[in-house]
Parts: structure tokens; sequence; C-alpha cells
């Protein structure tokens, strides 16, 4: 009988991560979900990760590592999370986070004896992150097979970006075919304690204009009418 092959699945609690585990379950990976608290104030993100791995049967690591002693993003620090779009990389984006929670993934793989990783990066309907870029992915999957024990000795890493470029809409539409509950996922930059959405954030407007897009009723709970 053949063995499962074995997955971490970066897990935050949001739309797109949560899909990410679903596609690689579907793909047949035994997968172990790593949600990582670094000191986000949207911290119902985490309530969510643990509601939608227990949902989907898959156990979640969830590891510490405060990145507000570095501070620089509205996610982290005292920096007011914009309402409005705006140009460039926004005040949301925190600091190499992909890349320390890339590492942090890789580690845990190296510790179960798996090859493969799981990321829900998207570099089409996004907030212009530069750590959710193709070319990104591609140079940490080089630097991981260069840097580990695995790598080196022939096991080769795998980075897998289901989504990195699809829309929203159609990110949507393969999550509810694979059975995924929507309403389970928190993914707005400020959402309360409850994990009610603000509907003014970018991450609030683009998971809207998705499900819009998707023609897929929204089961996101806001605090007010958005």
């Amino acid at each position: 009988m053949t063995q499962q092959k074995k997955a971490v699945v970066l897990v935050s609690g949001g739309l797109d991560s949560v899909t990410a585990l679903a596609i690689a379950q579907d793909q047949g990976f035994g997968c172990y979900a790593l949600s990582v608290d670094y000191g986000q104030r949207h911290r119902s993100e985490l309530d969510a990760a643990k509601r939608v791995t227990g949902a989907a049967g898959v156990s979640l690591k969830v590891l510490p590592l405060d990145l507000r002693a570095i501070g620089g993003s509205a996610l982290t620090d005292d920096i007011d999370v914009p309402e409005t779009e705006s140009s460039g990389i926004p005040v949301t984006y925190v600091p190499a986070r992909n890349t320390i929670m890339l590492s942090l993934a890789l580690a845990y793989a190296e510790v179960l004896g798996a090859d493969d990783i799981f990321i829900g990066v998207n570099a089409v309907d996004y907030s212009g992150y530069p750590d959710c870029r193709p070319e990104f992915i591609e140079a940490y999957q080089q630097m991981a097979r260069l840097a580990t024990k695995a790598g080196v000795e022939g096991r080769a890493m795998t980075i897998h970006t289901p989504l990195i470029d699809l829309t929203k809409a159609e990110i949507i539409r393969k999550g509810i075919e694979l059975g995924v509950d929507y309403a389970m996922t928190v993914s707005c930059y400020q959402a309360d304690g409850e994990g009610r959405a603000c509907g003014l954030c970018d991450s609030c407007r683009i998971r809207r204009e998705g499900f819009q897009s998707a023609d897929v009723p929204d089961p996101t709970k806001y605090r007010q009418n958005p």
C-alpha cells in the first residue's frame, strides 16, 4: 500500500489559505496545517484557522512569533489600516512575512519528512505585496533546496501555489466546488473579536468583489453594511 504523501499547509484562517488547504487535500496529501501567531491585530483570524482546520479534520500547529517587536505594518503596529484604495505597496504589508512563514513551514516539513508545502499566495486580485509574486516563490524554492538537509540529500522541496494566477472569483468557485465553507473564514485586516469584517479595508474590498464576480452569496459577517 502506497504511503500518503505529507504536506505542510500555511493556514491563516483567510479565504485563500483555506482554499489552498482544500486543494491539497483534494490532491491526496496528508495535510499538516501551520499558523503563525505573529502579533497580528486581527486576532480573530487565528480563531478562524482553528475552525477551518477542525472542520477539515487536519491537525493545526500554531507557532508564536511576535513581529510587533519589529513593527512597520498596519497589521502589527499602531498604524491606521487604510479604508480607501491606494497605489504602491500598502502599509498593511508585513515586512518579510511570507519569507518568515515559509521558513517555519520548511523547518516543520523537514521534521515531518514532508517534501511539499502549500501556500495560498495570489498575484492577480491582491494588495500588491512583493512576497506573493511567482518570482519570489521560485527563488524561495531554489533556496529551500540548497539550505536544507533534505535538499542536499536529494529530496527536493516543492512549494505549491495553486492560487497564484487565479482571480478571486476563480478561487471562490474552486473552493465552493471542494466544499469550503467561507463563512468560517476571516479576511478583514481589522476584524473585531467576533470575526466581523469592517467592509472597508483592501482585503474586504477584494473579497467582496470576488464573491460578486463569482455570483456567489457573500457569507462574510460585517460590523455594518459595506
